[in-house]
């Protein structure tokens, strides 16, 4: 059940809530033998969350987010993400908190810049901003830091990100952008 927005001063993260579609997604990911390259599309929707207080001095506002990813060449499901964007206007710190049906949750920080974009990012050992993995995915393809920006480009949402793996003996950056259009 969504908020209703005019309750809620949602700020930079306003224009976001809505579906968004995008067909032009490229993820660069690793295979034991290389680099396996696969076009995407996606649909991506943002729902309010409302606001809520910690410790009744830090005041959030959040959106809360489904994100499915699906493979062009064979239409299958390869990336599913649910979690949160959240807001804090007296410090303009902006979180991303997210899990993966992988055994993979994020916990990123950082800020809304200058341009209005979004950027976040947090790593394996970092005390503020961590991953969390379960015990096979430390073993066989450790996440040890993440990095997502997201902007809006006129109509269109346009984001980058990149997991930093230590997999196949080596360390890979698993690269993901795309650009979205509002659907809603």
């Amino acid at each position: 059940m969504s908020i209703p927005i005019a309750e809620v001063n949602y700020g930079p993260l306003a224009p976001l809530l809505g579906v968004w579609r995008g067909d032009c997604g490229m993820d660069r990911s690793p295979e034991p033998d290389g680099v396996e390259q696969n076009p995407y599309y996606e649909t991506l929707v943002f729902e309010a969350a409302g606001s809520t207080s910690n410790a009744e001095e830090q005041e959030l506002v959040a959106l809360r987010y489904h994100l499915q990813v699906n493979r062009k060449g064979d239409d299958k499901a390869i990336h599913n993400e649910t979690g949160y964007w959240m807001w804090e206007s007296a410090t303009g710190l902006v979180m991303l908190s997210f899990c993966i049906p992988r055994g993979l949750s994020v916990l990123a920080g950082g800020a809304l810049n200058e341009e209005g974009s979004f950027e976040v990012r947090a790593a394996q050992d970092d005390p503020q901003w961590g991953i969390v993995q379960s015990p096979f995915m430390q073993q066989k393809a450790t996440t040890t830091a993440f990095e997502r920006s997201l902007r809006l480009d006129g109509y269109e949402l346009v984001y980058e990100q990149t997991m930093l793996l230590d997999i196949y003996g080596s360390n890979f950056e698993h690269t993901d952008s795309n650009r979205l259009q509002r659907c809603t």
